[in-house]
């Protein structure tokens, strides 16, 4: 009997060990967006009130994107991100190379609930945002009003910033070279239209400040490092409620997307990550956002809950659809590796 105890107990304290030894090897949920003021607004509504509800703490980590990250973390195995948000060209590819799980719509309430640019197999769009021209209305006196302005170093001397890479450089060059915004893209996949766009890029090459993550632009207009800026639209907002500024912002010829959420394939808190993205969706919560940083809503229910007031500053608003295009994912998604070895290139002479 002794000996049949000792065995039992020894098998209890193994599985406690066991436990023990799983519990120190599982990691908490990691949620990963793009930083800066938008990540505030996030961690303030979603990210402390999940671990609240939760009963379990919520790590967050800032990206500036790109599909090679997310390539090599899924290829290590169990990557120690969950919960992503990415860029809809990120979501596309990333989809259909298998990078991300599938997304269980029941628990998001279903499909119909979002608009249907929002609605894939592996995400679930998270912000409407815009990329635009932004500049400081203490310091400038006259107001540019179109990309042509932009590349303008006559009229408005001094430098400009630009996100570094093709996407966006592109658009906004063709723009500026008296393209319509509607156009561009019928222009960059006609012949001659990639080499137009590079050579009135090469018209301001040395005026121009390449920015990389989306609080950069703000620390630029900010500092006085440039007199305006390409920025992320909900950022400029943000940081004139926060900070007192007065930067002002252009929509036509803005660039509109969707950043959706994702979770990354072979997750171990795959099930947490979606929970996180259902509490993340729901109409009562996304409907905050607005209030902090002005993004547009992908919940139906959220967008028609924000206030008039707020409504008007956001991409969404008809006003500032108005002159604006979305960005064009099959065209990135079929060109993005060819143009950023071009642009690299061009970046380098």
């Amino acid at each position: 009997m002794t000996a049949m105890r000792n065995i039992k107990l020894a098998g209890l304290v193994a599985g406690v060990l066991g436990l023990s030894m799983t519990g120190a090897m599982a990691r908490d949920l990691t949620v990963v967006s793009w930083g800066g003021n938008y990540q505030d607004a996030q961690r303030k509504i979603y990210f402390k009130p999940f671990s609240d509800l939760s009963k379990k703490p919520v790590l967050d980590e800032s990206w500036d994107g790109g599909i090679g990250v997310l390539q090599a973390k899924v290829k290590a195995g169990a990557p120690n991100w969950d919960a992503v948000q990415v860029e809809a060209e990120e979501l596309a590819i990333g989809c259909a190379d298998g990078l991300f799980e599938k997304l269980d719509w029941a628990k998001l309430g279903g499909k119909d609930k979002f608009i249907d640019s929002a609605v894939s197999e592996c995400g679930v769009g998270a912000i409407v945002w815009s990329t635009l021209l932004s500049y400081d209305s203490e310091k400038l006196k006259t107001a540019p009003t179109s990309w042509a302005d932009f590349w303008d170093t006559t009229k408005f001397p001094g430098k400009r910033g630009l996100r570094r890479g093709p996407k966006y450089a592109l658009e906004f060059a063709l723009m500026a070279d008296g393209v319509p915004a509607k156009e561009v893209y019928k222009v960059l996949r006609a012949p001659g239209g990639v080499d137009r766009a590079f050579k009135k890029l090469d018209a301001i090459k040395g005026d121009i400040l390449f920015w990389e993550s989306g609080a950069q632009p703000l620390q630029l207009l900010k500092s006085g490092q440039v007199v305006m800026t390409s920025a992320y639209n909900g950022r400029i907002s943000a940081i004139n409620k926060t900070e007192g500024t007065k930067f002002k912002t252009v929509w036509p010829g803005s660039i509109y997307a969707i950043d959706s959420w994702t979770i990354l394939k072979g997750s171990p808190n795959k099930d947490q990550a979606m929970d996180f993205i259902a509490f993340a969706s729901l109409p009562e919560n996304q409907s905050k956002l607005p209030q902090d940083i002005a993004y547009g809503l992908p919940s139906k229910a959220a967008a028609a809950a924000v206030p008039a007031d707020l409504a008007a500053d956001l991409p969404t608003a008809p006003q500032n659809f108005e002159g604006a295009i979305a960005i064009d994912v099959d065209f990135w998604n079929d060109n993005i590796e060819e143009l950023t070895k071009r642009f690299n290139a061009w970046l380098g002479k």
